[in-house]
């Protein structure tokens, strides 16, 4: 049993919790990027339940008819144990959500696991691409830029954060937070001027949101937002009456490790964290130097809204999310 105080930011333990959550998003305008909380499995029987469970929660997903997708960790899925283990137990997942019309993403780990799970979304893109196989690339790394020119021919999907989770040393990524924001904008750019899409971009920062609407309106891409469940969700709700928003939905037995890392990563998660706890909302007032959330000054989420809304069943709408799975373009611009 989840306490209250964690189940802000977990479903819950089941798969059904998961779904039942997904259902009440749905409701709200919003769709759900359920992950099965776990990672490094080094124990071949973990990594085949883990497998396991994601087969049986794309097809609940397809056949109940949910808006909804899965984040997988490549480690969660035997990585630890070899690319051959983890390209298995993936393609055995992908193989029952391409049925059913589910997005299937992967998520990025350390550093480390970087080369692998890029490897094998290129190994599965040709096959699974177009009916939606997403990545992960972290602007922190200074690698992404690279990673992104590698990556603008192949079919799928992009995701971008700003990253900064892992402990990663100064000579591959950057930790200045300054310099951390100018790299996603850079690699904003990028992504919007060589990929035809969709692009998901996973912040809270309204600010990032409004300059990825405006890159995704001047090249005709599809973009979606991706948020954490638990973090301003009366903004996610707002804002989902404009764009394509999708929350990320963890749930399973290992909750505690994530809720407190959920607290502790960084100073913006916990506090927003700790005023959601606190029963203060979406627009408690914060310290000036909270700009990684532009709504904590008292402002309403529509007053701030950015300017170049997308408009509901255009191409970033959510209407059209289901049509965008078709075929995702991509084209390298030179």
């Amino acid at each position: 049993m989840i306490p209250p105080v964690a189940s802000r930011f977990v479903a819950g333990e089941t798969e059904a919790e998961a779904l039942d959550r997904v259902r009440r998003l749905n409701e709200d305008g919003l769709g759900g990027m359920v992950n099965r909380l776990g990672t490094h499995h080094d124990d071949p029987w973990r990594v085949s339940a883990d497998a396991a469970a994601y087969r049986e929660l794309v097809a609940a997903i397809g056949e109940t008819g949910l808006e909804g997708a899965v984040s997988v960790k490549p480690t969660q899925l035997g990585l630890d144990l070899g690319e051959d283990v983890f390209r298995r137990c993936l393609e055995s997942v992908l193989a029952v959500a391409s049925d059913r019309d589910v997005v299937v993403w992967l998520d990025m780990e350390e550093r480390t696991t970087t080369d692998a799970t890029l490897e094998a979304f290129e190994a599965f893109a040709p096959s699974y691409g177009d009916s939606g196989l997403g990545v992960c690339l972290q602007a922190n790394l200074k690698r992404t830029p690279a990673d992104l020119d590698r990556l603008a021919d192949v079919p799928g999907r992009l995701r971008l954060v700003r990253g900064g989770a892992y402990d990663e040393p100064r000579s591959v990524a950057y930790r200045d937070p300054e310099r951390m924001a100018r790299a996603y904008r850079d690699v904003l750019e990028r992504a919007f001027e060589s990929f035809e899409g969709p692009i998901a971009v996973a912040t809270h920062d309204l600010t990032i949101i409004e300059y990825a609407t405006e890159l995704g309106e001047c090249h005709g891409t599809t973009l979606e937002v991706q948020m954490l469940m638990g973090v301003r969700p009366t903004v996610q709700r707002e804002l989902a009456s404009e764009y394509d928003v999708d929350q990320y939905v963890p749930y399973g037995s290992r909750w505690k490790r994530y809720f407190l890392n959920r607290l502790t990563e960084n100073e913006h998660t916990l506090r927003v964290a700790l005023r959601a706890l606190l029963g203060r909302g979406d627009r408690a007032s914060g310290a000036p130097s909270d700009r990684q959330y532009p709504i904590t000054h008292g402002a309403s989420a529509v007053d701030r809204r950015p300017r170049t809304a997308v408009a509901r069943g255009s191409a970033g709408g959510r209407r059209s999310r289901r049509a965008a799975r078709g075929r995702p373009r991509r084209s390298r611009h030179r």
